[in-house]
């Protein structure tokens, strides 16, 4: 599915959160496709990329009642061949007054592409690490979806900034390139220190509060943030917060949960942010520490109906426990890694989504989540098509990039395929492995990094799911057709047809449940490789119905189930013998009845051997074991099962 701009625009003016999972969804997604509208066909500047960025120091002045900023900007940054020049990303409607380098003023250009180009005094070697401080002004453009947002709420100004994908630049010089994140940020945000009813004016940004040097009329707090991140991570925020904090006990090295939210909202949100500290542990219990825990968590209330993860402190427009649930999960899987380009968006969305699906299976039950997981069913087979992989193109459609479809359900869906695929062992330590490898650990990943590790910590071979499930597009529409010939076994035959032609056949494992006519249940898993596969499986009870995928664990749609209604008397019109048999099976049949095709399969439900109809067949170089007859005729199938001594 993609959405317009005016579309995705318009979405905007109704209610985003609801206690519908996919509601609620979209607010997040709604929140997160974020981008001043000229700045949405920008990507990474490849003429940054000679340069590493090391650290940043933002010394930044507010007044939440202005929609302005003033600012000088340090940067530290390490040539990465012989330099001349340096440039960085930088709206063109934001001047520029200096750029000075040790006391000496650098000459610099901007252009209309959104470029600050300064020139070095002298070359800069490779290697060599130097900085340089920019000082600017200016009103930075928003489009309401993000970047520097000037507003007020209950009738007190606020100013926030939301920077993803590409609207960093709209409001400071940077970098904005997912793989060379900042080592190291200072930001010291100075606001009045009042607003105009005397109430105090809070500041907020990543990491933790060092400082507030406060004089008559301001007040400059100082945030250090000592975690490698990219640009598009750093936030600020100014209003007149109230502020509380939760405390997460964390196996005796405890931390903070910070909630900076407005006076209006107080006593909603001390009711709902508790349970952040639940969240936070069942993360903690399924994955690794918490990344950040030497500094702090938190939520700061903004103008938005959904949320955004600025690494530590989440900007939140409401305390919905899924919300809360996904912009921490953010905090592993986005923050900590990063995606490595926004072609591999699924492994920040994707991801998070899943966590949070992961919240109502820990802390509701199994109803709950099978629930969430029909909803994300539903979203991803409401279209035929549609990939969860980006194409370079697509990266140039912010609505694209944060499709809910795709990049959130379909790969929150693959994920929980995948969990199935390998077992709840095998797929967590995955993760596990993935969080703590050292080439991307507070670094950046891409999909084939992911793909490397996960088959790597589990032995298999994964390129045939990756390829159905990520890469190409649509889903299996199933039939499954059964019958049980006697009490002891039951006859499946599994066929798919595929919703979009990037894929010829969908290799999974099919989760079947029987039920038998006295309440009995049996939950059986078919692994599905070939179209039109057969199965015989034992069952110690007559089944009465047989139900596909109960626990809505694969994506699937329209699927049907068929009993098979033999048209005349199997047992006294067909006779399979002797049974058992060492080496000949006689097949007697009335005239009334024409055989096209005799199938034999063994108990792996694997084709043994396939042949025009014969009263004699031999079974004496077959392995011992049952064998299953699967008898076509012109009336009807029958199936016999005879053992091979």
């Amino acid at each position: 599915m993609r959405i317009s701009l005016f579309t995705f625009l318009s979405l905007l003016s109704f209610s985003l959160f609801s206690q519908d999972f996919n509601e609620t969804l979209e607010g997040v997604r709604l929140a997160e496709a974020k981008s001043a509208l000229q700045q949405i066909f920008h990507r990474a500047n490849l003429n940054t990329g000679n340069y590493d960025l090391k650290y940043h120091r933002l010394e930044l002045d507010i007044d939440p009642s202005v929609s302005f900023i003033t600012g000088d900007v340090t940067s530290y940054f390490e040539a990465k061949s012989n330099m001349s020049e340096v440039t960085f990303d930088l709206a063109s409607n934001m001047m520029v007054s200096q750029v000075m380098q040790r006391g000496n003023s650098l000459t610099f250009t901007q252009n209309g592409d959104d470029e600050l180009i300064i020139t070095l005094p002298t070359i800069q070697s490779a290697g060599v690490l130097d900085s340089l401080t920019i000082s600017y002004s200016g009103n930075p453009v928003s489009s309401g979806l993000g970047s520097f947002v000037q507003e007020t709420h209950n009738g007190d100004p606020i100013i926030w900034t939301l920077s993803e994908p590409y609207g960093a630049k709209a409001w400071w010089p940077c970098k904005q390139d997912l793989i060379d994140k900042i080592d190291s940020v200072d930001v010291f945000l100075t606001t009045p220190r009042f607003n105009l009813s005397n109430e105090a004016y809070i500041a907020v940004s990543n990491g933790l509060e060092q400082s507030q040097v406060i004089n008559a009329t301001e007040k400059t707090t100082h945030f250090k943030h000592r975690y490698p991140i990219p640009a598009y991570l750093i936030a600020i925020s100014a209003t007149n917060y109230e502020v509380y904090s939760h405390e997460v006990p964390n196996d005796g090295s405890p931390f903070e949960i910070i909630n900076y939210v407005y006076p209006e909202s107080l006593v909603n949100a001390q009711a709902s942010t508790p349970v952040t500290v639940d969240i936070m542990n069942l993360f903690i219990d399924l994955f690794e520490s918490y990344p950040f825990e030497n500094e702090k968590y938190g939520h700061a209330q903004f103008g938005f109906g959904g949320g955004m993860e600025h690494t530590t402190v989440s900007f939140m427009g409401s305390y919905n426990r899924n919300l809360i649930a996904h912009e921490l999960a953010h905090q592993w899987f986005g923050n900590k890694i990063t995606c490595g380009s926004w072609k591999d968006i699924w492994l920040n969305e994707g991801f998070a989504t899943y966590l949070s699906g992961l919240v109502f299976e820990n802390l509701d039950g199994n109803d709950t989540f099978r629930l969430w997981k029909q909803q994300r069913n539903n979203s991803i087979t409401a279209f035929s098509g549609g990939a969860v992989y980006l194409t370079d193109a697509d990266t140039t459609n912010v609505s694209r990039i944060f499709n809910g479809r795709l990049s959130y359900n379909k790969g929150a869906m693959v994920l929980h395929m995948l969990r199935k695929k390998l077992g709840d062992v095998n797929f967590f330590q995955a993760l596990k492995t993935y969080l703590s490898t050292p080439e991307h650990a507070f670094d950046y990943a891409k999909t084939e990094d992911f793909i490397s590790i996960v088959e790597a910590s589990s032995g298999e071979d994964l390129t045939a799911f990756f390829d159905d499930w990520l890469y190409n597009q649509g889903f299996p529409i199933y039939t499954l057709t059964w019958n049980q010939p006697s009490i002891g076994e039951i006859s499946i035959e599994l066929s798919q047809m595929q919703s979009h032609p990037s894929v010829s056949f969908f290799e999974a494992p099919v989760p079947i449940r029987l039920i038998g006519t006295s309440g009995e249940t049996l939950d059986l898993i078919l692994d599905h490789t070939t179209n039109q596969q057969n199965f015989f499986e034992t069952v110690g009870f007559i089944v009465q119905d047989v139900l596909f995928d109960p626990e809505s664990d694969l994506i699937s749609a329209n699927n049907q189930i068929i009993l098979g209604v033999e048209e005349f008397e199997f047992d006294n019109d067909i006779v399979v013998y002797p049974n058992p048999s060492k080496d000949i099976v006689n097949i007697k049949v009335p005239n009334t009845i024409t055989i096209e095709s005799i199938e034999i399969f063994n108990t792996l439900g694997q084709l043994v051997q396939k042949q025009n109809f014969s009263n004699r067949i031999s079974i004496e170089n077959m392995a011992s074991g049952m064998l299953f007859f699967r008898i076509s005729t012109n009336k009807g199938v029958v199936h016999r099962s005879v053992l091979k001594n």
